[in-house]
């Protein structure tokens, strides 16, 4: 089925060289994880299985009610997730993370309890203040991605809070309850899927990557 960005569809169900952007990212986690939890809404879970028939996809994974924010989407899907070990949360609109990056997040987490992919910033910024506005150092700041990679009990306790606003990533959930936030140098490649030139650009620089993730399963 082809579907277009302006239509009133979730993001991660759009079609890159004809196939479902969530279908490329859940096969990027496949080498990593034992389980695989997808959280979904669930006027979508009947038409999830049907794109997977439609596209012959059978990686074993949990499906799960999403919620109406990202905040209950995961603390859902965290109920399906043992209490020890480690769990990497990821948007399912970043298909082009890359195996080293999904890794070297596992391994950092691992040593020092979570580990979450960045980037420094590179253009400059202006902080706002009242009708002015002034220059920031843009060294003290970093664009935030995923995966963000944590130990399970710690992250399933901190999704016990009530919900903020202010909870705009798994990574401001652990830290307000005191977590330390280890980061990871992230990924150019690995940007969101949000926009029609989010899509142009997938489409047209980043396929023939998704193309050799498709080689390496049967």
């Amino acid at each position: 089925m082809g579907l277009r960005m302006n239509e009133v569809i979730p993001k991660q169900f759009l079609l890159l060289d004809g196939l479902p952007i969530i279908m490329y990212t859940i096969l990027q986690f496949v080498p990593f994880c034992k389980k695989i939890i997808v959280s979904l809404p669930k006027d979508y879970h009947n038409f999830w299985a049907n794109l997977q028939k439609e596209h012959s996809f059978s990686v074993p994974h949990t499906l799960v009610v999403g919620g109406e924010t990202r905040f209950e989407s995961v603390k859902n899907a965290l109920e399906y997730v043992p209490a020890e070990g480690l769990v990497a949360i990821h948007d399912a609109v970043r298909p082009f993370v890359s195996k080293k990056l999904i890794e070297k997040c596992f391994n950092k987490a691992g040593k020092y309890g979570n580990a979450i992919a960045s980037l420094p910033m590179t253009e400059s910024l202006r902080m706002l203040d009242g009708e002015n506005s002034k220059s920031v150092d843009r060294s003290l700041f970093y664009h935030i991605q995923t995966p963000q990679v944590f130990h399970c009990n710690e992250i399933k306790e901190a999704y016990k809070q009530t919900y903020n606003p202010t909870f705009t990533d798994d990574a401001t959930v652990l830290e307000a309850q005191g977590g330390h936030i280890n980061l990871v140098k992230g990924e150019e490649q690995n940007f969101k899927i949000t926009t029609p030139s989010d899509m142009f650009l997938a489409e047209n620089l980043f396929i023939p990557s998704l193309k050799n993730l498709l080689s390496t399963f049967p």
